[in-house]
C-alpha cells in the first residue's frame, strides 16, 4: 500500500529524523537522509512503515506481513500522522505568543517547530514508563530490550514495537532479568494487562481529563508520565509538563535566574500559555538546544 501526505510550509524534516534516530542500534527504526523505516505491530501483524520525505510531500509505503482490517488501516494512517508530527498545528500557538516577552522571541526563531509523536499511544505510554527517573541513554537501552523481548520481526528484518497483546504474555522476570527494576516491570505489565483485557481503552478521542484520571488510577503511573503520554501519544495541544526538569531548566535560562523554578512556579508560568502548553513545551525544550543556523542569533 502506498500513500502520499502533503507537508506544510516550514516543515522541518531534520527534527523528525532526529527524533526517530535516537536508538543508534536501529532495532525498530532505521533513519537515513530523508527516509524513515519504522516497524510496528498493528492488529497482530508486523508492519513496516517506509517514509520518504520530499520537499513538500511524504511518500509512504506500508508493507504488512499479513492481512489488515479496515481498523488496522485507520491505525496506520494515524501512526503516519504521528511519526510525521502532523497532529498539532503550531500556528495557533505562534499567533498567541506573538507579543509574549518570554516565549515570543523563542517561537519566532523556530516557527516550523512541531511535536513529533510515537507511532501509537501504547508506544508513547510504555516509553514514558520505561523512561521514568533514569537518564536517556539507559532508557533507550531498556526500550530496545523491551522491543526485542515483546516485539516481533518484520520480514524485512526490522523489529516491530509491540502491542499490548504481545507484552501481556511476558512475566516480570523476563524484564527484571534484563535490567528493568521490579517496580518498572510491574507497572508496564499492569498497564499492558489492563489494555489487553479492554479495561483500559487508549482512545485519542477521549477527553484529556478522563484519560488522565484513568491512567493515574494505574499504580506506578504519575502526573509526569500521564502528561508525556498525552503529549507524545494522544497529541493533546494543552499538556502541562511542569514536572519536567528540562522545562524548568529552560525557564531558568530564559528568565536569567540562578536556580530552576520549582514545580509550582513552573506550572504557573506554563498556565499563561494555555490552551497551547504542548507547543510551549516544545519551544522550551528546543531553546536548550538551538539549531546550528541559530546559534549566533
Amino acid at each position: 500500500m502506498q500513500t502520499s501526505i502533503p507537508l506544510p510550509a516550514l516543515y522541518r524534516s531534520a527534527d523528525i529524523l532526529a527524533f526517530h534516530s535516537r536508538d543508534l542500534e536501529a532495532v525498530a527504526e532505521q533513519v537515513e537522509p530523508a527516509r524513515i523505516r519504522k516497524g510496528v505491530m498493528i492488529g497482530g501483524v508486523p508492519v513496516l512503515l517506509d517514509i520518504a520525505l520530499g520537499a513538500d510531500v511524504a511518500h509512504c509505503t506500508v508493507q504488512a506481513d499479513g492481512p489488515l482490517t479496515p481498523d488496522d488501516l485507520r491505525q496506520i494512517d494515524d501512526a503516519l500522522l504521528n511519526i510525521l508530527a502532523l497532529r498539532i498545528d503550531p500556528a495557533p500557538f505562534l499567533a498567541a505568543v506573538a507579543g509574549d516577552p518570554l516565549l515570543g522571541p523563542v517561537a519566532q526563531r523556530q516557527p516550523g517547530l512541531r511535536i513529533v509523536q510515537s507511532a501509537t499511544i501504547f508506544e508513547a505510554l510504555t516509553w514514558a514508563i520505561i523512561g521514568q527517573q533514569i537518564n536517556l541513554t539507559f532508557a533507550i537501552a531498556l526500550r530496545r530490550t523491551f522491543i526485542l523481548q515483546a516485539g516481533r520481526q518484520h520480514s524485512s528484518g526490522l523489529w516491530c514495537y509491540p502491542e499490548a497483546r504481545d507484552v501481556a504474555r511476558l512475566g516480570a522476570e523476563v524484564l527484571t532479568g534484563r535490567k528493568f527494576s521490579r517496580s518498572k516491570a510491574d507497572t508496564l505489565l499492569r498497564l499492558t494487562q489492563l489494555v489487553d483485557s479492554g479495561e483500559l481503552t487508549l482512545d485519542r478521542h477521549q477527553d484529556a481529563a478522563d484519560v488522565a484520571a484513568s491512567l493515574l488510577a494505574v499504580k506506578g503511573i504519575g502526573p509526569w508520565t500521564v502528561n508525556y503520554a498525552l503529549l507524545r501519544g494522544y497529541g493533546y495541544p494543552d499538556c502541562s509538563l511542569h514536572g519536567d526538569v528540562a522545562i524548568r531548566a529552560a525557564f531558568q535560562h530564559l528568565l536569567g535566574e540562578d536556580a530552576k523554578p520549582d514545580m509550582a512556579r513552573t506550572e504557573a508560568l506554563l498556565a499563561r500559555y494555555a490552551p497551547h502548553r504542548t507547543m510551549a513545551a516544545a519551544h522550551l525544550w528546543a531553546s536548550l538546544h538551538p539549531r546550528d543556523d541559530q546559534q549566533a542569533a
